[in-house]
């Protein structure tokens, strides 16, 4: 008899948390069981390997990308000021997915690095109708990034981050103004 998805997805979830707390060394297949509460022999029915393990988040990974780029491309708001937007770090699953592939990549994990630039060309390329020209889509892609890392910071509280959420929109604005087509 099969076992429940919800398994897989509470092992994955454990590995997820483990490499973004710990780092990618950090997490084993007993960790990531132990966290997980499942034996190790209930991990390895549904990852093999710590490989196996990664390319379950990087799938994870690709999932959510598209869910979000379903989002974005049906968003009132537009695709740029959606993806400027959401560069706001919410802790969601995208955002965990992100930094544990990240984790990953630093780690030296080839297809972690890979799948991180994969999805962000196809963000790229939902926007790259949006913007007036290369640069255009550099400025939207490199602010996007910068909001992304700095609120990634924030240890301090939401008074810290950058922009605060009531200057978001202002910036939003002056983003859309200056790559408009």
């Amino acid at each position: 008899m099969p076992r429940p998805p919800l398994a897989r997805e509470r092992v994955l979830d454990a590995f997820e948390s483990i490499v973004i707390e710990d780092g990618e060394r950090a997490a084993t297949l007993d960790a990531t069981a132990k966290a997980a509460g499942v034996s190790k022999g209930g991990l390895l029915y549904h990852f093999g390997s710590k490989e196996e393990l990664a390319a379950g988040l990087i799938e994870r990974l690709d999932a959510l990308t598209t869910l979000d780029l379903e989002r974005m491309t049906s968003a009132d708001e537009g695709p740029v000021a959606y993806y400027v937007r959401t560069s706001v770090m919410e802790d969601d699953a995208l955002d965990r997915a992100l930094i544990a592939a990240t984790r990953l990549a630093q780690g030296g994990s080839a297809p972690a690095a890979d799948a991180l630039r994969r999805n962000r060309d196809r963000w790229e390329d939902a926007i790259r109708p949006h913007v007036r020209d290369a640069a255009s889509l550099d400025l939207v892609m490199l602010l996007s990034d910068g909001l992304y890392f700095n609120n990634s910071l924030d240890v301090h509280g939401p008074e810290r981050l950058v922009p605060r959420s009531d200057q978001l929109t202002d910036l939003i604005a002056l983003v859309l103004r200056a790559t408009a087509p």
